[in-house]
């Protein structure tokens, strides 16, 4: 918005400013006067510093409305995960140290691939890809805990249960447990990837590398830190990135870890650069809320270096 600082941003309130309430107003400013977070302050602050420079955004022109859009769900199919809109236009993505991707049930990123058509996402992952070991890890630890009013079979928990099972269930897993739900990691590994390359070999594989990269019709910004530095790219539209890149494979394979794990990959080939460039990602799916606190959801994180994604381009002005 201009500011000459962080101290002149936060006692002058922009006045192009839109979408924030007084309160939230006056919590960011309190948040603004704290030791621990000057340095995301100042990332942020620089960011936007940047934005207003950068010839490939607004290029030195103070905008005339800054509207915030985070925070909230957004109406209808929404590609784009803007937090700020800027003079009608410019969409921003605020990511702070934060390489999650997606956040949607298994059976929408496993079964729809990311995209709009409907999917029975309705049951419990776990008890769709793994029964017989979903079921043994709940045998090994329903009499062991002292949780009463426990059903017999897993597929029969309800909401409290639930709950009261996932307090329980902190900590350690009791004895005879781990090996169970280790088990119950490869079983749902392995059974979500099959399941998953079988849903792409009747697919079009560029487009559902689109989706996970959130490469979408409409351009827009991505401003953020990660734990090297700063962040502060371009996402480009699929007719964009297709004068560029050709995406040569995509494969997804089962990988073993703490908790079900699918890692997924792209081999790219950069015709400017004359080079081929890979893009890895891995796909958590976990219990939501604890240990058996609400059904799985699947986390999918990008691995690769954000510069490093064919597709999403520094801007330039950087000032810091």
């Amino acid at each position: 918005c201009g500011a000459a600082s962080i101290d002149d941003a936060l006692d002058s309130r922009p006045a192009s400013l839109e979408g924030v309430t007084d309160d939230e107003w006056a919590e960011l400013v309190a948040l603004g006067h704290r030791n621990d977070l000057a340095r995301l302050f100042h990332a942020g602050f620089v960011n936007g510093q940047a934005f207003l420079r950068a010839p490939d955004a607004l290029a030195g022109r103070v905008p005339r409305k800054v509207e915030w859009t985070g925070g909230r769900r957004p109406p209808g199919d929404e590609v784009v995960p803007a937090d700020l809109r800027i003079d009608h236009v410019y969409l921003v993505s605020c990511k702070y140290l934060s390489k999650i991707l997606h956040n949607p049930s298994p059976a929408r990123l496993v079964d729809g691939l990311l995209s709009h058509r409907a999917v029975d996402d309705r049951g419990d992952w776990y008890e769709r890809v793994a029964p017989a070991e979903h079921q043994a890890l709940y045998d090994a630890i329903r009499d062991r805990i002292g949780v009463p009013g426990l059903p017999d079979r897993v597929a029969w928990l309800d909401t409290d249960t639930r709950r009261r099972l996932a307090r329980a269930l902190r900590g350690d897993w009791p004895d005879g447990a781990l090996e169970a739900y280790q088990a119950l990691c490869r079983a749902v590994s392995e059974s979500t990837a099959e399941r998953w390359r079988r849903s792409l070999s009747g697919a079009k594989p560029e487009e559902v590398l689109w989706r996970l990269l959130r490469i979408g019709a409409v351009p827009y910004f991505v401003l953020g830190v990660d734990r090297k530095g700063s962040m502060r790219m371009r996402i480009s539209t699929p007719w964009d990135w297709r004068q560029r890149f050709r995406l040569r494979s995509f494969d997804v394979e089962a990988q073993q870890g703490g908790q079900p794990l699918v890692g997924w990959t792209a081999v790219v080939d950069d015709r400017a650069a004359d080079v081929s460039r890979t893009i890895c990602g891995h796909v958590e799916v976990r219990w939501s809320h604890g240990r058996f606190g609400q059904r799985p959801e699947a986390k999918v994180y990008l691995d690769t270096r954000h510069e490093d994604v064919p597709g999403y381009f520094p801007i330039d002005g950087i000032v810091g």
